[in-house]
């Protein structure tokens, strides 16, 4: 099948930066950003600028009836994908694939209820240093999509025509055929950079370089590892090595989403890596200090919001 019709929900700063990507490589019409009446009117009157240049987009609201997308993203924060899943009913239909670019391990099996795992591909968005103030994003580095099946070793029909899209329009991508724990690798990622870049309330740079902050991250990293094991999934020190590696090419300045949350006094996505990681402790019966600890740390932090 070939991909014309993609459809994007939820304007953070993937939705943003994918959607401004798409939007100068295919015809107007076919790229639909789907959004409530409310924050369409506050996105035509403000706008939305990616990297200084403003985003021309074709906005849908959830009731607007359309041809179903051949490709559809989500780019939500996991607090409003169950709403998001309403929203996108039109655009879904019989051969319609869907990606999550959604942080955590559990997206897609959400998303499955609803619409069947059958039209689900896996997808882990790495690499990018992308920071949204206001209406305006930033970013230095996209990063790329890695995508496959949730079965192992299977390069399907579905990977091959998205593949063959991103190589249309040029997007980064790589096919990876072990994508759950690609998923567990980019979760231990972020409940390390995530989480500790949020309580130092700083940036990549605190955690890039040697020091506390460093080892706070490694150590909650770690956890996750330990957790893994017990989950079947098998992290090694070479993920822990490859996933620092990944940290290691963002813009020093750039600053993970959970860091943006907190800077702009928004709930922030805690439960999804901290909250994760003690449920899985108590399933498994392993100590996670470290975890135990951000996550009572940055609760703190959003207590103390105005």
């Amino acid at each position: 099948m070939e991909i014309k019709k993609v459809s994007i929900i939820g304007l953070g700063a993937l939705g943003i930066m994918y959607g401004h990507y798409f939007s100068k490589r295919m015809p107007k019409a076919d790229l639909r950003i789907i959004a409530d009446r409310k924050r369409i009117e506050r996105y035509e009157k403000e706008h939305v600028y990616c990297n200084g240049e403003r985003c021309e987009f074709t906005f849908l609201t959830p009731d607007e009836i359309c041809d179903p997308a051949d490709l559809l993203i989500f780019t939500v924060k996991y607090d409003g994908l169950k709403d998001a899943i309403q929203s996108v009913l039109h655009h879904v239909g019989e051969h319609t694939i869907i990606l999550s670019a959604l942080n955590g391990i559990s997206s897609e099996a959400v998303i499955g209820e609803t619409y069947g795992d059958d039209h689900i591909l896996y997808c882990v968005a790495q690499g990018m240093d992308a920071v949204k103030v206001g209406n305006q994003l930033t970013y230095d580095h996209r990063g790329i999509l890695v995508i496959g099946e949730r079965e192992p070793d299977l390069i399907s029909d579905k990977v091959k025509s998205v593949a063959a899209f991103f190589e249309k329009v040029g997007l980064p991508y790589e096919i990876d055929t072990n994508m759950v724990k690609r998923q567990w690798g980019k979760f231990m990622l972020n409940v390390g950079v995530n989480q500790t870049v949020a309580i130092f309330q700083s940036n990549y740079g605190e955690v890039q370089g040697e020091g506390k902050s460093r080892e706070m991250m490694i150590a909650a990293m770690n956890e996750v590892i330990a957790l893994s094991e017990k989950a079947g999934i098998n992290l090694t020190e070479a993920d822990l090595d490859y996933w620092l590696s990944v940290l290691a090419t963002l813009s020093p300045d750039g600053k993970p989403s959970m860091a943006q949350d907190v800077e702009a006094s928004r709930p922030s996505e805690v439960e999804l890596f901290a909250g994760t990681v003690l449920n899985l402790a108590d399933q498994y019966r392993i100590p996670t200090p470290v975890n135990k600890e951000l996550y009572k740390r940055i609760q703190l932090i959003e207590g103390q919001y105005k």
